[in-house]
């Protein structure tokens, strides 16, 4: 059953002892929560235990939250915060692919597009996404985390900022410094584009293709 209540009084319940409550919440959240988890940690299982170290921090802080920002970007600073952790400790760095989404909300992110795709072009973009996705591994965890925020979940650079609870400055100084340094790692599609399309000399792969929601978040 819905529970209408806003995300501010879901939380306040939580705090007063709802045991329902924070569940409630979760869920309304879920699935957005679990895609920035996803494309943070760069596959299902860790994603999963970043995304369940951060409903457990949020259950545990609950009290802690002032108010001072929306309950939604409070819970993503905290998953956010738990997958940073992980990569911190974990120092991942491998260069293996993130799931691959499928084109089912190609509306998401900063460079969504619209139209007939022609089955050459969707091939090119597939290996093309392939291969921003797995260079996106290789960016320092905090680049890696704003790049996600703005550029792969169509966050704005204040949304970004309150998120990761940084300056505004900070967030557009990582995007452009992860995105500078995708382009060097994906220099090598250059050569693959054909004539007509865009300058290889500036591929618009520097900023990582919106993915659209992934399937299969984990239930509270």
């Amino acid at each position: 059953m819905t529970d209408e209540r806003s995300d501010a009084d879901l939380l306040a319940a939580h705090v007063q002892g709802d045991a329902a409550a924070f569940g409630h919440l979760f869920a309304r959240h879920r699935d957005r929560l679990w895609a920035v988890a996803l494309r943070t940690m760069g596959n299902p299982d860790d994603a999963a235990d970043g995304l369940q170290d951060g409903m457990v921090a949020a259950y545990r802080r609950a009290g802690s939250f002032r108010g001072d920002a929306q309950v939604t970007t409070w819970l993503h600073r905290v998953v956010v915060n738990a997958c940073l952790d992980r990569l911190r400790a974990a120092k991942v760095r491998r260069a293996e692919a993130l799931p691959d989404d499928l084109d089912e909300r190609g509306d998401r992110g900063s460079l969504a597009t619209s139209g007939p795709i022609d089955p050459a072009d969707e091939a090119l973009a597939g290996e093309r996404r392939r291969l921003v996705l797995a260079a996106l591994r290789r960016l320092p965890a905090e680049q890696r985390a704003a790049l996600v925020l703005v550029d792969m979940e169509g966050y704005s650079v204040a949304e970004a900022a309150e998120v990761l609870d940084c300056a505004v400055g900070t967030v557009k100084s990582r995007c452009s410094r992860g995105r500078s340094r995708l382009a060097e790692l994906l220099h090598v599609l250059a050569p693959a584009r054909e004539p007509g399309h865009a300058d290889p000399g500036n591929p618009p792969v520097a900023r990582p293709v919106p993915s659209p929601e992934p399937r299969g978040p984990p239930t509270a």
